[in-house]
């Protein structure tokens, strides 16, 4: 409970200070606004231009996009620490600091940055989300309501688990290794579309080495109506666990890599 409580004092300070220069703040969060905007004028035109694919209509592509932006951008927005920070961390020596702190590392790394910037890519996946929900007719329940909320929170864990990859690189490297976006940046983007249109290893990688197939899309098909996976129907509640399992993974290996950790000197 101590933890949250800081967490949320920190998350506070940061939206506080980055909303002190409003006029900056809010020509960074059009941009961000213009460039999610674009992606989901990308679907628009797909939906244009085809009725449907594979088995997917308009609205279930409107539903999968918005699902995966409202998971990413919320864990960007609030976890950019990880996703952000942490080679910054580590070039500058900052890292130092945390280290005499009786605070775990991670924690503090969560806590040391937020980017509120973000909140215009998650009102675009929202206003998708409501699209993709009304032209599907999705009728909500309390069990598909439930499954949607554990879907992008077990989606966030993984989202922070894979940018933490790219931290542990950075303890061995001091710099960041690009190729890890290829899970990060490369699966928001891919997975913003029904795994199953893509080609076999792009379903293996998105499915088992970054299993936001399982995560988001397989709960998303679901409630959907249109399950991706001929699969009992109990599994839907497990599957999104996948994405803890993960971060879960990668938290021992980031515990483990920070006994290699040398100061940069800064």
């Amino acid at each position: 409970m101590d933890v949250i409580k800081l967490y949320l004092h920190a998350m506070r300070m940061q939206i506080k200070s980055q909303t002190q220069y409003p006029l900056s703040f809010l020509m960074q969060t059009a941009a961000q606004l213009v460039m999610e905007g674009g992606e989901m004028l990308a679907v628009i035109l797909l939906v244009d231009r085809f009725e449907r694919m594979n088995r997917w209509e308009a609205g279930d592509l409107y539903f999968f996009f918005g699902l995966m932006a409202v998971t990413f951008y919320l864990t960007e927005c609030f976890a950019r620490g990880i996703t952000g920070n942490f080679p910054y961390l580590i070039r500058t020596g900052q890292l130092d600091t945390f280290l005499a702190r009786p605070r775990g590392i991670l924690t503090q790394v969560i806590c040391s940055a937020a980017d509120p910037r973000r909140i215009t890519c998650i009102a675009v996946g929202v206003v998708s989300l409501v699209i993709g929900c009304r032209m599907s007719a999705v009728q909500w329940t309390a069990g598909k309501a439930l499954l949607m909320a554990e879907a992008i929170l077990c989606g966030s864990c993984l989202i922070q688990g894979l940018f933490m990859i790219e931290a542990i690189f950075c303890i061995h490297s001091v710099k960041s290794v690009e190729l890890v976006n290829a899970l990060t940046y490369g699966g928001r983007s891919a997975c913003e579309y029904p795994i199953d249109a893509f080609p076999r290893p792009l379903r293996i990688l998105f499915t088992v080495v970054a299993p936001f197939a399982l995560t988001l899309q397989l709960p998303g098909s679901v409630i959907l109506g249109k399950p991706l996976y001929d699969w009992p129907a109990w599994t839907v509640y497990i599957t999104p666990l996948s994405g803890v399992a993960v971060f879960g993974l990668i938290w021992l290996w980031f515990q483990g890599a920070m006994r290699f950790y040398r100061s940069t000197g800064s």
